[in-house]
C-alpha cells in the first residue's frame, strides 16, 4: 500500500491539475524517491533511476567528503595532542642536556689524589653564539648546511643522500639533519627501525617548535661524541688540543667536525692519517657553503693533537673494579660527574704491585688484600697484570683456604671453653670412615692446642672439629664474616669449603680489632652497619680473653710453618695449602694492617712444592717489611755476650734473655729438622744432683790432704 501523501510526517505538495469531481486521479508517484534518489514511475518499486549510470547529485557527494574531512582533521588534532603530552613526559627537555652516557665517576685515594676514571669524559655545556664563526660553520657545512632555514628535516638533504645512495648501491650517506641527531643522541636508541625513524621525527619537530636554532646547536655541540669516550666539544677540545673551544682555529674546528661521522674509527690519537683526511674533506664542504674562500681554505694546515700523557689516569684496576659498585651508591644522582674518595693508600698499593711482581712466580698467578684492623682496604692486587687479565683474584675466586681456616675451628674450642695449653692427641683417627694425617706424616701424640696449631695438625684439627660440632664451626666462620657455602662435614676443619681471599682477610682482621664481623670496604665514610643487621647483633665486641688467646695461637703458627713470615716485631698469622700445593695462603696481621696473599694458578691445578709457608709466606714479609717500615737489622760482629766485667749484672740479665729467646727457636729448629727428614735422637732423663758423703765408713779415715770430711755432689741416672 502507498503512504498516504498528507501522512503529518511528509509534508507533499500536490502540483497536478484539479480534477472534476467523481473522476479517478492518477496514482502520486513514490515518496521513496526523496531519501533513495529519483525514482522512475516506471521502475521498480524502491529502483532508482540513477542505478542506470545517471549522474549522482552532486551536493550530496560535497555534503559526504565535507564530514569525512572534518572529522580527519579532529582525529589529527587529538592525535597530536596526545603526541605532545607523550613526548612532554617521555622526553622532557632536558634530557637533551645531558650526552647519553651513564655518569662519569672519577675515583681518588685517600690523600685525594685521582687514581682511575670511570665512564664518560663530559664537556661543559657550550653556548653556539659564544664560539667563533669558523667552528659552528665546521659543523654545518658539513652536517647541516641548511640547519638554519627547516624546521627540524631536511627534504633536499634526505633526497640528495636517497639519490647518493641508490647510485652507490648501498647506504652512504645519511639525510639526518643536526636537530635529528640531537633528537637521537638525547631521546633514543641506535635501533634502525622505521618506529625509531618516526620518533626521531616527531622529537625533532617538537624540538624545534620549543627551542631556538642557536640552542639546538649548542646542546648537540655539547652532547656529541668525538672519541676516545669524550663527549661534547669543549671536552673534545682539550683532550685532542690542549686548550677550549674558543681558540680552535679553522683546522683544529674542522678536524673535530669531521670526527662526528666516524668517532671511534677517525679518532686522531689512533687515527691521525684517517682525521687528516676527513679534516680536508670538510674544508672542501665549507668551500662549497661559502663559509670559506678558496684562497683561506688553501692556508689551513693538516692538524696535530696532543701525544698521549703519561699522567693520564688509568680507566681499569683491580681495586677500582671492585670499588664502583659502592661508588656509584654513593655518588647517588650527582649529574654527570661525581668524584668519590677511597680507602686506598698509593704508597702501599705500590708496594703490594711491586712484591708480586718480584716474587718468584714463574707460571702462578698471586693476589693480595692488605687492609686496616676496621676493614677499610688500602691496597689490592688482584693478578699479575691487569692488562693481560682483568679478573680479581682477590674477590671473585673462589678457593679452597687449606688450614687458614683452621681459625674458625680453633676458635670454636676457645669459645667452648679450651685453652692454648689443653693437650689433644696428634695420633691418626677415622671420623665416619674419613681419615685426615698430617701433611708431613708424623705424628707427636699428645700435644697442646698451641703446639698442634704451630704445626698445623689436620689430625687435631679434625677431632677438634668432631668435639666442639660442625655447626659450631660453621657458625664461627658465619659471625666473622664468611659468606659462601660451607658443607655441614667434618672435613671443612680442613679447609674444604671455597672461600674468597678477601673475605677470609676480613675474618682475620676481626681477630685484630677485637669486633666482629669486620666487613671490607673501599669507600671512606661507609662504616656502620645497618639497622637490621644492628638488632641482629651482627655487630659484637669479641670477648678479651678469647681474642688474647687466639692471637696467642696465631703468634705460635707464624713462628712454626709460617716461619717465613716472621717479623722483627709482633706478628700474627696462618700459612694454608690445598691439596696437590693447588693453593698457597698466608694470612695475618701486625701493626695496623691485615694482609692476606694467595698463590696458585687459575685453573686449579696441582703446583708440586708450593705450600702457604713459602712464596705466600715470603710476598706477606717482604710487604709487611716495607709496609711497616721496619729496617733489616745486620747481625752485630761483637759478640752479643762480650761486655765489661764490671758490669755482670746486666751481663747476667742479658745472658737469661737470650737464653729465654732461644728456646722456642730450639725447638722450631728440631721441628724444621724433622720435617727435612732429619730424626735427631731422643735426649737422656736429665741427671739429677744428689748429696753422698765424701768420705764413707768403709773407705777408712780421712787422709791430711783430703781437707776433712763433708759432703759432695754426685749423679745418679
Amino acid at each position: 500500500m502507498r503512504p498516504d501523501p498528507y501522512d503529518t510526517g511528509r509534508v507533499r505538495y500536490n502540483h497536478a491539475r484539479g480534477d472534476h469531481p467523481g473522476t479517478n486521479p492518477e496514482p502520486l508517484p513514490s515518496f521513496d524517491a526523496w531519501h533513495d534518489g529519483a525514482r522512475d514511475a516506471d521502475a521498480p518499486y524502491g529502483a532508482s533511476r540513477f542505478d542506470d549510470g545517471g549522474d549522482p547529485p552532486p551536493r550530496w557527494r560535497r555534503i559526504a567528503w565535507g564530514k569525512w574531512i572534518v572529522r580527519g582533521l579532529a582525529a589529527s588534532i587529538v592525535l597530536f595532542v596526545v603526541a605532545v603530552i607523550w613526548l612532554a613526559v617521555t622526553a622532557p627537555l632536558s634530557r637533551s642536556l645531558k650526552p647519553p652516557t651513564p655518569p662519569s665517576i672519577t675515583l681518588t685515594a685517600a690523600d685525594g689524589t685521582p687514581i682511575a676514571r670511570r665512564g664518560a669524559i663530559i664537556g661543559t655545556p657550550v653556548d653556539a653564539k659564544t664560539l667563533p664563526p669558523h667552528v659552528r660553520e665546521a659543523f654545518l657545512a658539513i652536517e647541516d648546511r641548511r640547519f638554519y632555514s627547516h624546521w627540524g628535516i631536511d627534504p633536499r638533504g634526505i633526497a640528495r643522500a636517497a639519490w647518493a645512495n641508490v647510485g652507490s648501491g648501498g647506504v652512504r650517506q645519511g639525510g639526518s639533519t643536526i636537530t635529528q641527531q640531537l633528537a637521537k643522541n638525547a631521546f633514543l636508541d641506535s635501533d634502525r627501525t622505521a618506529a625509531r625513524k618516526i620518533r626521531e621525527v616527531m622529537i625533532a619537530f617538537w624540538l624545534e617548535a620549543w627551542l631556538s636554532k642557536d640552542e639546538i646547536l649548542s646542546r648537540y655541540l655539547s652532547n656529541v661524541y668525538f672519541g676516545d669516550n669524550v663527549y661534547g666539544i669543549t671536552a673534545a677540545s682539550k683532550h685532542y688540543f690542549g686548550r677550549t673551544p674558543q681558540k680552535l682555529n679553522v683546522g683544529q674546528a674542522a678536524m673535530l667536525a669531521g670526527l662526528v661521522k666516524a668517532p671511534s674509527r677517525l679518532a686522531p690519537t689512533g687515527n691521525l692519517k684517517g682525521a687528516r683526511a676527513r679534516q680536508a674533506v670538510v674544508i672542501g664542504a665549507m668551500v662549497d657553503a661559502g663559509f670559506l674562500t678558496k684562497a683561506a681554505a688553501a692556508t689551513v694546515q693538516p692538524q696535530r693533537v696532543l701525544a698521549a700523557r703519561t699522567d693520564t689516569l688509568p680507566t681499569g684496576t683491580y681495586f677500582a673494579d671492585w670499588v664502583l659498585p659502592t661508588a656509584r651508591e654513593v655518588a647517588g644522582d650527582a649529574g654527570t660527574e661525581a668524584t668519590v674518595k677511597t680507602t686506598l693508600d698509593r704508597g702501599l698499593q705500590s708496594t703490594a704491585e711491586r712484591v708480586v711482581r718480584q716474587a718468584s712466580l714463574g707460571g702462578l698467578q698471586a693476589a693480595v688484600v692488605a687492609m686496616r684492623p676496621d676493614g677499610e682496604v688500602v691496597a689490592m692486587v688482584g693478578g699479575r697484570d691487569y692488562k693481560t687479565s682483568a679478573f680479581n683474584r682477590a674477590v671473585q675466586a673462589k678457593r679452597q683456604p687449606g688450614s687458614t681456616f683452621k681459625l674458625f675451628v680453633y676458635l670454636a674450642a676457645l669459645r667452648a671453653g679450651l685453652t692454648p695449653d689443653d693437650v689433644r692427641d696428634d695420633s691418626p683417627v677415622e671420623i665416619a670412615g674419613w681419615k685426615p694425617r698430617n701433611d708431613d706424616g708424623r705424628y707427636l701424640g699428645p700435644i697442646t692446642l698451641r703446639r698442634a696449631f704451630a704445626r698445623s695438625s689436620n689430625v687435631v684439627a679434625a677431632r677438634l672439629t668432631q668435639e666442639v660440632g660442625v655447626r659450631n664451626v660453621i657458625k664461627t666462620a658465619r659471625d666473622l664474616g664468611i659468606t659462601t657455602p660451607i658443607p655441614n662435614e667434618a672435613t671443612i676443619g680442613l679447609g674444604t669449603a671455597e672461600v674468597s681471599l678477601l673475605e677470609l682477610t676480613g675474618a682475620y682482621a676481626a681477630i685484630a680489632n677485637g669486633r666482629y664481623p669486620v666487613t671490607p670496604r673501599g669507600v671512606e665514610g661507609n662504616r656502620n652497619a645497618s639497622w637490621y643487621e644492628k638488632i641482629a647483633g651482627r655487630d659484637s665486641e669479641m670477648p678479651g680473653k678469647v681474642r688474647d688467646e687466639m692471637r696467642s695461637l696465631l703468634g705460635s703458627s707464624i713462628r712454626g710453618t709460617g716461619r717465613d713470615a716472621n717479623l722483627p716485631v709482633d706478628a700474627f698469622g696462618k700459612t694454608g695449602t690445598s691439596q696437590g700445593g693447588r693453593d698457597g695462603w698466608f694470612i695475618g696481621f701486625a701493626g695496623n694492617l691485615v694482609v692476606g696473599v694467595w698463590v696458585g694458578k687459575d685453573d686449579s691445578s696441582p703446583n708440586p712444592g708450593l705450600h702457604g709457608g713459602g712464596i705466600p709466606a715470603q710476598i706477606w714479609r717482604q710487604f709487611m717489611m716495607s709496609a711497616l717500615h721496619i729496617p733489616v737489622v745486620v747481625a752485630p760482629e761483637a759478640d752479643e755476650m762480650g761486655v765489661p766485667l764490671d758490669n755482670m749484672a746486666d751481663a747476667v740479665d742479658r745472658f737469661g734473655r737470650v737464653i729465654d729467646g732461644a728456646q722456642p727457636s730450639i725447638e722450631d729448629a728440631v721441628d724444621r729438622l724433622r720435617e727435612l727428614g732429619i730424626e735427631l735422637p731422643q735426649p737422656p732423663e736429665p741427671r739429677q744432683r744428689v748429696p753422698v758423703e765424701r768420705y764413707p765408713e768403709d773407705r777408712g779415715p780421712p787422709r791430711e790432704d783430703d781437707g776433712g770430711p763433708g759432703e759432695e755432689y754426685d749423679y745418679r741416672f
